[in-house]
């Protein structure tokens, strides 16, 4: 951290809040955060709201904020680029010692950045909220946010932070570290877990929303965990693979015993719907490997265009020129 003369500079924290449509939520929650940092004298804090190209009121209240408060800035994305590349955008305009991460509907309590501050001081690099409980939920989303954790843990190395969200506390060391990852599908909650550094998780126990709606629908959910596993491992090409290999295998041995059951027994006609039924499974099997196969060539379609991940329409920030979301670009 930089000093000034002999006395050392006040450690510096951005709280990082992407939004999308939460003008029902935003009064409460820029209230409660303001209750919880004035009671972290000691930190002095910025506020980096990012739309992510919100058709609701959402920006304009945060502009109201920002008349009357010097820490609140924003940055509104030219549309809806989705959630993650919105992180990026907040992370590549955090400018002070440490970030934390977290949602506008105070599902994620404000109360526990303090514990997430006290943590960081005393070393550790990557504070993270983790459930203990997801009150308001249903039990599938339980069930199938579960199942999704078990399956990311089993075809990755990396071991992955079950029950976590984008809620946390990043050094600056993380943040320079995702910053380098400029690939345009992104599952940033595996790549937390992927950089690794200096660990520690914090439990609570998630609340229902405080008002509006969430945006991720059961179709959206599985769209996301799809493209959290194809952009994060091969895994699902080697499964197809054996299985190919292993649904090859069986239809050899049963090239087999037919050739053999005709040279010992003679052809007949019979065996016409076992011979569809292998000649549909096969063709399913070859189109399951191909859709799996096709979901990979399409992401390094994308990357190959190398468009920028995120264009920005405005923001109130210095420091904004800097930035426009395009790999390789920005010191990145």
């Amino acid at each position: 951290m930089a000093h000034t003369g002999d006395t050392p500079a006040r450690p510096t924290v951005t709280i990082l809040v992407p939004m999308f449509n939460e003008e029902a939520v935003l009064q409460l929650f820029y209230d409660e955060l303001n209750r919880v940092i004035e009671q972290i004298p000691h930190i002095d804090f910025v506020y980096l709201f990012v739309d992510d190209g919100s058709r609701d009121a959402s920006l304009s209240i945060v502009k109201n904020f920002a008349v009357n408060d010097a820490r609140v800035h924003y940055l509104a994305l030219s549309r809806n680029f989705g959630k993650e590349r919105a992180l990026l955008a907040g992370f590549d305009h955090v400018v002070t010692d440490a970030v934390v991460v977290i949602d506008a509907d105070l599902q994620d309590p404000p109360a526990l950045i303090a514990e997430m501050v006290d943590l960081w001081q005393q070393g550790y690099q990557d504070v993270y909220a983790q459930r203990r409980s997801r009150r308001g939920e249903t039990w599938l989303k339980r069930a199938t946010s579960n199942a999704y954790y078990r399956v990311l843990q089993s075809v990755t190395r990396v071991e992955i932070q079950a029950n976590t969200g984008d809620f946390r506390l990043l050094d600056r060391a993380c943040l320079d570290a995702l910053a380098r990852f400029r690939e345009s599908e992104r599952n940033m909650k595996a790549l937390f877990s992927w950089i690794g550094f200096k660990k520690q998780a914090i439990l609570f126990d998630r609340e229902p929303r405080a008002a509006g709606k969430s945006k991720f629908n059961y179709w959206r959910l599985t769209n996301l965990a799809v493209d959290g596993i194809t952009s994060f491992t091969t895994a699902p090409l080697r499964v197809s693979g054996f299985f190919g290999f292993l649904v090859s295998i069986v239809a050899f041995v049963y090239l087999l015993v037919t050739v053999i059951h005709a040279l010992l027994f003679g052809s007949d006609a019979a065996g016409y719907p076992s011979l569809m039924a292998v000649i549909l499974f096969l063709g399913g099997v070859q189109l399951m490997s191909l859709g799996v196969i096709g979901e990979y060539v399409g992401r390094i379609f994308n990357e190959t265009k190398d468009r920028p991940n995120y264009l920005i329409g405005e923001s109130n920030l210095p420091h904004e020129a800097d930035h426009d979301g395009t790999p390789g670009r920005n010191g990145h």
